[in-house]
């Protein structure tokens, strides 16, 4: 081949291999998402899981374009003293995406981590999310070894939102944990929030939370009444 036509083909490879890269480039950018967070406290279905102490939380998540998705999430935690947990990772593998004009699905497996404990707190669960016109929802949860107990644990939740304008709105949500003969009770908890978007893309959000008397007999100091305030960070 002719050296003139061997630059040519080398510019021209040159030129459609920085496009490929400068194309996956900005699908990466598209498909990735997270956020920082700085609260007061770290409440985890009802129940404080810093011991009412702040905590500092990131999380990022890369979604393909079919709707599968993979994304991890961390915290600081403070438990019992002497079981070696500092932190927590929760690792999440799923799908989710439009199933009907105004319905969503959230399909997904989760691993809860937590690094340097010493008595087998690791576990896993399975969740479904059905979400409606963006602003209500269906969660349920499923394991056989919920928080790491080694028998099965259920959890339901119901969920609204609503926007009183571009900066402002107001969510609940209502929640009932069903859990094997570990632990004594089942036990029901819920929260009510508001969110102001201040300057995007930060958050604040202030939620009170509250348990039934049953939560409070499984985790006593963690669970009951509370307050949390949040700020937030989303990219």
């Amino acid at each position: 081949m002719p050296l003139k036509n061997v630059q040519a083909t080398g510019k021209a490879v040159a030129v459609a291999v920085g496009g490929l890269l400068l194309g996956m480039a900005t699908s990466v950018q598209a498909q990735v998402s997270g956020s920082v967070a700085l609260t007061s406290d770290y409440v985890w279905r009802g129940s404080s899981q810093t011991r009412e102490k702040p905590a500092v939380q990131a999380g990022f998540k890369y979604a393909h374009e079919s709707g599968l998705y993979a994304s991890v999430w961390g915290s600081n935690v403070k438990f019992e003293p002497g079981n070696g947990a500092h932190s927590e990772f929760d690792i999440a593998l799923g799908w989710n995406g439009k199933i009907a004009d105004d319905w969503a699905l959230d399909a997904f497996f989760l691993r809860y981590q937590y690094p340097g404990s010493d008595v087998g707190l690791n576990w896993n669960e399975i969740n479904v999310a059905a979400t409606w016109r963006d602003n209500y929802w269906l969660a349920i949860g499923h394991s056989t070894n919920a928080m790491a107990s080694k028998t099965t644990g259920t959890y339901a939740l119901v969920g609204a939102r609503f926007p009183l304008n571009d900066q402002w709105r107001i969510e609940g949500t209502l929640a009932r944990y069903a859990l094997d003969s570990a632990y004594a009770d089942n036990y029901t908890h819920g929260s009510v929030g508001v969110a102001w978007t201040f300057k995007a893309p930060f958050e604040a959000r202030l939620t009170l939370h509250g348990t039934d008397t049953a939560a409070k007999r499984l985790f006593p100091d963690m669970a009951g009444s509370r307050a949390e305030f949040a700020v937030q960070a989303s990219f």
